[in-house]
C-alpha cells in the first residue's frame, strides 16, 4: 500500500458507533493517502505500507478534526456593553425590544468592508482552531439587506478558501427584522425570501437555510415559507428553535425534515418525537445557555429516549454566546447538560457532521474518509471534556495536510 503518511505510537478515537466507547483503539496506526485515510486500525494488523512519511505520536490521541456545526462567526463590532447591561439584570428580551441585541450587529456589519469583516472573523476562527477544529458552519444574519448578507457569505466563503478549515455556509436572513422595516414586517420577509436567498443561491453562497423562530423574532408561518422557498432551489434547511419559548419550532424543523434543530431548551416530548422521527439532529448550545443565564436546560433525557442524535457546538456570535473554544463548549455541555463526555464528543465530531449532512466525509477516522484528524496531548478522549482552558491540541490535519 502506498502512502503518503503514516501515524503510528499512537491512540485512536475513531468516534464510530459501537460497544467500544469512543470507537477506541489502542496502539493504532493511520494509514493517509491522497488526503483520505486510507487504513485505520491495531498496529499489530498493520498491512506492508510504503509510505513517504511516518510519523512516531509519541502515544498521543488521535480524534476526528472536531466540527463547529452552528457559528456566526462573520460579524462587525462586539456587543460587550449588552454583556454588562445584562449582568446589571436586563434580560435578552429586553435589550432586543429597545433596539438592540441583533440590531445593534446589524449596524456594524453593515458598515464593515468585506476585508474587515474577514480579518474580524479569522481572530475568532483562531480559537477553535487552536481547540481542535476542522470544519466551521457560518451563519449570516447580521445583514438583512441584500448586499450585507451577500457580503457576509462571501466573506464565509474566503474563508473556507484561506482559513485553513473546512466551512458549509447558512442563509440567516430571518434573524431579526432591520430597523428600516420596523413598520412593515411583511415587506421584509418578502425581501428575504424572494430576493435575498434566490441572489445568494445563484452566487453559489447558500448551502443551508437557517430562521430563528421565536415571538421576538419570526413566526412558523414566515419560517414556512421560507423553508418552502429553500426546497425549490434543493438547498436543505436548519432552525434556530424553541430556545426562550414553546414555539412549535421542534415540531417545524420535522416536518421539513431539518438537519437539526438548534437550541431547543423549551421543546416539548411531541416535538422531540417528531425530530427522531424525522432524523433531525438536536445541536445544543451551552455557551448561550451559560451566558444568558438561562435556566431551562435543553430536554437531554428526552433526546435520549427518543433516540434524537446530539451535536454540540459553540454557537459563537457576538451577543449571547462569544466563544470561540470547542472545548470549552464540551466541557460546558457535561457541566450544565449533563452530557457523559462519549455523548459530548460524538457531539462534536460525528453528529455534527450529521448536522451538516457532511457524514460521508468526516466527523468519524474510517477509511475512504477525509483525513481532518485532531492530534492531543491527553492520555483519554474524556480529557477534551475535563479541561476548561488548558491547551491540549499538538497538532491538527485537514485532508491529511496539517494546519
Amino acid at each position: 500500500m502506498k502512502a503518503d503518511r503514516l501515524l503510528i505510537d499512537c491512540h485512536v478515537a475513531t468516534m464510530v458507533e459501537g460497544p467500544v466507547p469512543y470507537g477506541a483503539i489502542q496502539d493504532a496506526a493511520v494509514v493517509v493517502a491522497d488526503g483520505r485515510i486510507a487504513w485505520v486500525g491495531p498496529r499489530a494488523d498493520l498491512p506492508a505500507v510504503d509510505a513517504a512519511e511516518t510519523e512516531r505520536l509519541d502515544g498521543r490521541w488521535i480524534t476526528p478534526g472536531l466540527i463547529d456545526c452552528h457559528t456566526h462567526l462573520v460579524f462587525g463590532g462586539d456587543r460587550s456593553a449588552e454583556f454588562e447591561q445584562r449582568l446589571g439584570g436586563a434580560t435578552y428580551e429586553e435589550i432586543s425590544r429597545a433596539g438592540g441585541g441583533i440590531v445593534s450587529s446589524v449596524k456594524a456589519t453593515r458598515a464593515a468592508s468585506e476585508d474587515d469583516l474577514f480579518a474580524s472573523a479569522m481572530t475568532r476562527l483562531a480559537g477553535l482552531k487552536d481547540t481542535g477544529v476542522t470544519t466551521v458552519e457560518i451563519k449570516s444574519g447580521y445583514g438583512l439587506d441584500r448586499e450585507t448578507e451577500l457580503k457576509m457569505l462571501r466573506v464565509a466563503r474566503r474563508i473556507g478558501r484561506e482559513g485553513g478549515v473546512r466551512v458549509r455556509t447558512s442563509y440567516l436572513g430571518l434573524h431579526a427584522v432591520p430597523p428600516e422595516y420596523r413598520d412593515d414586517r411583511a415587506a421584509y420577509v418578502d425581501l428575504a425570501i424572494d430576493d435575498i436567498l434566490p441572489a445568494a443561491h445563484a452566487e453559489g453562497l447558500v448551502d443551508a437555510v437557517d430562521a430563528y423562530c421565536e415571538p421576538i423574532a419570526f413566526s412558523s408561518d414566515e419560517v414556512s415559507r421560507l423553508f418552502d422557498k429553500a426546497r425549490t432551489l434543493g438547498l436543505p434547511v436548519k432552525l434556530h428553535a424553541d430556545q426562550l419559548s414553546n414555539g412549535g419550532g421542534a415540531a417545524l424543523a420535522a416536518r421539513y425534515q431539518a438537519l437539526s434543530a438548534d437550541h431547543i431548551e423549551h421543546a416539548t416530548e411531541d416535538g422531540v418525537a417528531a425530530m427522531a422521527a424525522a432524523g433531525v439532529v438536536a445541536v445544543l448550545l451551552p455557551g448561550a445557555y451559560l451566558m444568558l443565564r438561562e435556566t431551562q436546560t435543553p430536554p437531554v433525557d428526552l433526546l435520549r429516549r427518543h433516540g434524537v442524535r446530539m451535536a454540540v457546538a459553540t454557537d459563537c456570535n457576538p451577543g449571547t454566546s462569544p466563544v470561540a473554544s470547542m472545548t470549552a463548549a464540551l466541557n460546558l455541555a457535561c457541566i450544565q447538560f449533563r452530557l457523559t463526555p462519549e455523548e459530548a464528543l460524538s457531539g462534536a465530531t460525528r453528529e455534527a457532521a450529521r448536522a451538516l449532512g457532511m457524514l460521508a466525509e468526516i466527523g468519524t477516522l474510517e477509511a475512504g474518509k477525509a483525513a481532518d484528524l485532531a492530534i492531543w496531548d491527553i492520555s483519554r478522549p474524556a480529557e477534551l471534556c475535563y479541561w476548561l482552558g488548558k491547551p491540549l491540541l499538538n497538532a491538527a490535519c485537514r485532508g491529511g495536510k496539517h494546519v
